[in-house]
């Protein structure tokens, strides 16, 4: 580390050389081949996508993604605009990758049409259903808007055209989110608290914006060879901000309190580079470690979201190690603020133990561990209740935000014909012989009038004869529980109350399902993903502090930050208490996101249990004294890891004001985490716990000692030269 520290310093032309010409070139490569994200991801052996995969073989036009084109009249029935509306469709149906459209309105030459069901009971609200030839992840963005486009063309002051169905909801989508300079702003202003220098301020900052700049363009090549989700970019700039911010205020901070104490402007920088410059490089590797945890669970929409967020964090750390170092030998003493300067050139080096009120704070937990713990833990306690309500699922387009037209069209079609109709259920069979098209007209019979179903169309096959479809709409929208039981009942009780005898082989898909099944399969596989990343967690913690307390004390911690997290979730975006404030409605929690703030939080909490306890792991091995070193510990970390949380939680909060539900229910998720994880975890609980245990905190059998590889994450500070 001290070798890599003073390469960076002294050759630092060299590495800011190669940087900006890394940042320019992979930038430039990225701009030319452009993006290819998708949220694509596969469910094998899920009821749904047999489903999907019997539909696809026996109704081609129906594999495709499915939209609807909604119109309301403001000024009489809807057939008054009849010529207009069908000429639009026309133009539409000849658009590429359209396979067919539905007019709302019968022809004379079939006035048995389907289009008589699409309109609704007092005339006035229709739709057109859109079929395009692929799945909406497999669609290019510029196919779906040239639809919008024909459609838009005629709105006017007596018709309202809105668009509704997951391939428009795609264009609904932020590319980026327009909070995240008010993000950033916010943490200049924490940074330049903290240091008193606007100099000193800028490093974090263009550091980890520059990396950020790196890892997008690299994420973006990479979308080319891997399936990655929409989302990714905006959730890698969440992390890379939030990581690379902190990762760079610790060196930057330990370089600092070098100068103050009489090192040399090379000497501070190596020092930092070599106590907190290991921390980050161990701290960068748990939240790897974490997020790549995510690909034991073998689902491919998950996969890349785990490689694109790895890579985000692996060039952060790298630019702390080698960039920031650089920066810092450009900036010398210039780090420091005026007033410090002139400090440290009247009165000469500051003490090695700091004075002030995290050193008062630090002795306070020490004299009142008990009380401390507990009072910490009915917090989170606390926080953790709504946790138990959690709903996983997939919030449909009634909780985008009001002013977007796929909510418009939700709301149109929801009105007209039912909150069911905004996620019918597709049941398909398999039809191999006169029996099973017998169990099929019985299950469409004896669907009608059923608990929970608004309507059932009749059984229609396909030309060959070999498939049959029903469409189920239930009277609950897709994102509400009863709909989940209804998808559950279909499937555990009337499917096979008429292939008793013909053991016909019918499945129940469509979008609603597959979210469901989505929901089900992450559910079973995350205790899994827990053992995990807790395992992999404690191993590493065991290697570097050599201690089997500390390890399982930080589990614990992890798992307490998660869950009230968690609950701080439940309470905003399935509760909606305070929803309204960041425009995103009630409804299920994201199916996918306890997997991915797991991993995420799993590696943020890591970070800082790194950072507090190797400065207590430090003074320990100076002192081999537990309460001076933990005290010393927390009073030398504690500032700078408020001021580090400070910043995170800046930079996650506004990410819930993109427009996105998705990067909100991230940004407020790990945001809270963040806050309690910092001011009750890592300031009360944790220190109070190490008072109560004792020398119990570094101890390890000594079989256990000769078989874990050592690895030392922090160096002892060295002396000032005089």
């Amino acid at each position: 580390m001290k070798s890599l520290a003073r390469l960076s310093v002294r050759r630092r032309w060299y590495v800011l050389i190669v940087w900006v010409a890394v940042f320019i070139g992979i930038n430039i490569a990225s701009q030319v081949a452009g993006s290819a994200y998708s949220n694509s991801f596969s469910l094998p052996g899920t009821n749904s996508t047999d489903a999907y995969a019997l539909l696809a073989k026996g109704f081609p036009v129906h594999a495709g993604d499915t939209d609807q084109i909604v119109f309301r009249s403001t000024n009489g029935p809807i057939s008054a605009q009849e010529h207009g509306i069908n000429l639009m469709l026309a133009k539409v149906a000849k658009l590429p990758d359209v396979a067919s459209v539905v007019s709302p309105f019968c022809s004379t030459s079939s006035p048995a049409c389907i289009g008589a069901a699409q309109l609704s009971k007092d005339k006035t609200i229709a739709y057109a259903t859109v079929n395009f030839t692929k799945q909406a992840f497999k669609l290019k963005l510029p196919q779906i808007k040239a639809v919008e486009t024909a459609g838009e063309s005629i709105r006017s002051a007596s018709l309202d055209v809105e668009f509704g169905g997951n391939a428009f909801g795609q264009l609904d989508t932020p590319s980026g989110s327009p909070g995240e300079i008010f993000g950033l702003l916010a943490a200049a202003v924490v940074l330049l608290l903290a240091f008193g220098s606007v100099l000193a301020m800028l490093l974090p900052l263009g550091v980890a914006l520059f990396a950020l700049g790196i890892a997008l363009a690299a994420t973006t090549l990479l979308s080319h060879g891997l399936a990655i989700a929409q989302f990714a970019p905006i959730l890698g700039s969440l992390i890379g901000l939030g990581v690379g911010i902190d990762y760079a205020l610790f060196i930057v901070t330990r370089s600092r309190q070098g100068l103050k104490r009489g090192l040399s402007v090379e000497d501070s920088i190596v020092t930092a580079i070599n106590t907190s410059g290991r921390a980050v490089l161990f701290a960068g590797s748990t939240v790897c470690v974490a997020l790549l945890g995510m690909l034991v669970l073998r689902l491919s929409f998950l996969n890349g979201v785990a490689i694109a967020a790895s890579i985000t964090v692996a060039i952060t750390v790298l630019a702390s190690m080698t960039l920031l170092p650089a920066l810092l030998g450009f900036q010398k003493f210039r780090v420091l603020s005026r007033k410090e300067r002139r400090s440290l050139a009247t009165n000469g080096p500051e003490p090695v133990v700091t004075q002030g009120p995290w050193q008062r704070w630090a002795q306070f937990v020490s004299r009142h561990p008990r009380v401390l713990s507990i009072a910490a833990l009915l917090v989170i306690l606390t926080m953790t209740v709504p946790y138990f309500s959690l709903h996983l699922g997939s919030s449909d387009q009634g909780s985008n935000p009001p002013s977007s037209t796929t909510r418009h069209a939700y709301d149109l079609l929801a009105q007209g014909f039912g909150p069911g109709f905004n996620g019918p259920l597709t049941v398909v069979g398999a039809i191999n012989s006169p029996s099973d098209k017998a169990a099929m007209g019985a299950l469409d019979s004896l669907l009608v009038g059923k608990p929970g179903i608004a309507a059932v169309e009749p059984l229609i096959t396909n030309p060959a004869g070999t498939v049959g479809l029903i469409t189920v709409v239930p009277t609950t929208s897709p994102q509400a529980t009863a709909t989940d039981t209804l998808i559950n009942t279909l499937r555990d009780k009337y499917i096979p109350e008429v292939t008793a005898s013909s053991h016909t082989t019918i499945y129940v898909g469509g979008i609603t399902a597959i979210f469901a099944d989505f929901a089900t399969v992450l559910t079973s596989k995350l205790p899994l993903f827990i053992g995990v990343i807790v395992l992999l967690g404690c191993l590493l913690l065991m290697v570097a502090f050599r201690s089997v307390l500390i390890p399982l004390t930080a589990a614990v911690m992890n798992l307490l930050a998660a869950a009230a997290s968690f609950g701080l979730v439940v309470a905003v975006f399935q509760w909606g208490w305070g929803s309204s404030l960041i425009g995103a409605g009630s409804g299920p929690v994201e199916s996918f996101l306890p997997v991915i703030m797991l991993a995420i939080l799993f590696g943020l909490s890591m970070d800082y249990q790194v950072f507090l306890v190797s400065r207590m792991h430090e003074e320990w091995l100076n002192t081999n004294d537990n309460e001076e070193a933990i005290v010393r510990g927390q009073a030398n970390t504690g500032r700078v890891i408020t001021a580090a949380a400070l910043i995170m939680i800046c930079v996650f909060f506004s990410f819930a004001f993109g427009g996105q539900r998705i990067i909100a229910e991230f940004g407020i998720g790990l945001g809270g985490a963040v806050l309690m994880d910092a001011f009750i975890l890592r300031t009360v609980l944790v220190p109070s716990l190490m008072h109560a245990f004792g020398r119990a905190n570094w101890w390890m059998p000594k079989w256990l000692n000769r078989v874990v590889p050592h690895l030392a994450v922090e160096a002892t500070e060295e002396a000032p030269s005089v």
